[in-house]
């Protein structure tokens, strides 16, 4: 088995990441919200809506 994070051979201790190293990379990926799973239901998808086109417009 492989760790995720870099590939390299995994150390029982961390299992399964190879070294205290990438399981804190693993664990502030999901803190800082890089891991997720896009939603379909439909008031998330009205939300994304609203916060999709944030910047101003200007007058031509």
């Amino acid at each position: 088995m492989s760790c995720p994070i870099c590939g390299g051979e995994t150390e029982q201790k961390f299992r399964p990441f190879c070294s205290r190293r990438c399981a804190d990379i693993d664990l502030a990926k999901w803190l800082n919200g890089s891991y997720s799973v896009p939603s379909q239901r439909e008031e998330d998808l009205e939300v994304e809506d609203d916060t999709q086109d944030f910047t101003p417009k200007r007058p031509h």
